[in-house]
Formats: structure tokens, C-alpha cells, sequence
């Protein structure tokens, strides 16, 4: 993972030391940190070192299964904005998307898959909107 793209996670997550529910669902997965979600309960509150600790620990894990599913080489930008959208979505979401088959099958027009995941419990959310934008860009930055 790229500084840009581990500056895109930071600026859309936000820092936030006291576990929250999803903002798209309002209940779980309860949230810490930047958008850390392993392990976390009602209640659980960190420290800011500790947030970036568990951010770094979270991408890692994202790189490494990003990286197993990609049968192509890809440009660092191409794979930290992989990495955000999955980091966001989960590896399950991932692991199926169209987004994935297309970088696969080196379509040129991939990119524009990630503007599909501006949605949360349905509805369209403005942050994921603006975030997915965000993560095309990086894509698309040489």
C-alpha cells in the first residue's frame, strides 16, 4: 500500500477512539480507529497510536488478499485503491466483484466499477460517493 492511498483511508475513515456503530446500518460491524472492525465491541475505546497500529495491521491483511486475488501485475496506484475499496467493503464483496474481473481481464473501463459502491443498507451514501471518486482517481493516476 502506497502513501496515497493510505492518506485516502485516513482522510475518509476519520480517527475515531471510541467504537461506533456502521454509519450506513447504524448496528454492526462496530467501528474504531480508522474504520477498524476486527475485533471490535460496544464500548471498546483506544488510543491514537493504537489506531494506527491497527490500521497498518488491517491493510496489511487487505495488501496480502488483494494481492492473491490479482492474476495480472497492476500499477501501485491501481492496487492501494484496490486495497482502500476492499479495506471498505470487506474481501467477500471483493473477492466477487466486477471490478476484480475486469482488472483481471485487463479492461481498460475497470476503474469506473468502483463507482458502483456508494451504497450502504441500500441507500446512496454521499461519503462513499465522494470516497469511491477518490479511489477511481487514484486508480487512474498513472
Amino acid at each position: 500500500m502506497n502513501e496515497a492511498g493510505l492518506n485516502l483511508i485516513r482522510n475518509f475513515e476519520g480517527c475515531v477512539l471510541d467504537a461506533y456503530p456502521d454509519p450506513g446500518t447504524g448496528a454492526s460491524p462496530w467501528t474504531i480507529g480508522y474504520g477498524c472492525t476486527f475485533g471490535v465491541k460496544k464500548g471498546d475505546k483506544i488510543t491514537r497510536d493504537m489506531a494506527n497500529v491497527m490500521l497498518m495491521r488491517d491493510v496489511e491483511h487487505f495488501e496480502k488478499c488483494v494481492k492473491e486475488l490479482l492474476t495480472v501485475d497492476v500499477t501501485p496506484n491501481q492496487l492501494a485503491a484496490m486495497i482502500a475499496l476492499a479495506y471498505n467493503i470487506g474481501m467477500a464483496n471483493f473477492g466477487s466483484s466486477t471490478l476484480l474481473r475486469m482488472v483481471n481481464a485487463k479492461d481498460p473501463k475497470a476503474s469506473e466499477q468502483l463507482l458502483r459502491w456508494n451504497r450502504a443498507a441500500g441507500k446512496v451514501m454521499d461519503g462513499l460517493t465522494r470516497r469511491r471518486a477518490a479511489e477511481k482517481a487514484l486508480f487512474d493516476t498513472p
